[in-house]
C-alpha cells in the first residue's frame, strides 16, 4: 500500500468522532493527507470552529513535512523555536507545533499518509487520532 485509501481515511474520521464523542470533547475537526501532503479527507463537527480545518491540515502537514509527530514538533519548537517558527512561511499547507497530527505508515513503515485533529485540547485531539488510526486498521509511525 503507497498511500491511504479514501475509505480507510473515512473510517478513521468516523471512529475519531466516536472517541471524541465517548469523552464527551468538544467538536472536532479531522483531516487526513497522502505521504505527499495533499487532503484525502475532511470533516468538520457541528459547532466547530471556522479555523479548524487549517488547523488540523496545518498539524498533518507538519508531521509530514517533517518526519515525526505534530506533538514532537512541539518539542522541538521549545528546544529550537526559531528553526520551528521559520517553517511556517515555507509550509504551503501550515506546520502546527502541537499534539494532534500523526503519520500513518505502511507495514514496512514507510508513510502512505497523516492524520492532523483539532477542537479540544492537544493531549484529546491526539488520543482521537491515535484511535481512528487503530480502529481503521491503520500502523502510525
Amino acid at each position: 500500500m503507497s498511500r491511504i485509501s479514501l475509505e480507510q481515511a473515512n473510517a478513521l474520521i468516523a471512529a475519531a468522532f466516536a472517541k471524541g464523542q465517548a469523552l464527551g470533547l468538544k467538536p472536532l475537526t479531522v483531516a487526513v493527507l497522502d505521504p505527499g501532503g495533499c487532503l484525502i479527507a475532511l470533516q468538520r463537527q457541528e459547532g466547530a470552529s471556522n479555523l479548524r480545518p487549517q488547523i488540523a491540515i496545518g498539524k498533518a502537514n507538519g508531521a509530514l513535512a517533517l518526519g515525526v509527530s505534530s506533538r514532537k514538533i512541539g518539542e522541538m519548537a521549545v528546544e529550537r523555536p526559531t528553526f520551528v517558527a521559520s517553517l511556517g512561511p515555507i509550509a504551503e499547507q501550515g506546520l502546527i507545533p502541537a499534539a494532534g497530527g500523526i503519520i500513518l505508515v505502511d507495514g514496512a513503515g514507510r508513510p502512505i499518509g497523516a492524520v492532523g485533529i483539532t477542537g479540544d485540547t492537544s493531549d484529546n485531539d491526539e488520543t482521537c487520532a491515535l484511535a481512528g488510526a487503530a480502529a481503521a486498521g491503520l500502523q502510525v509511525q
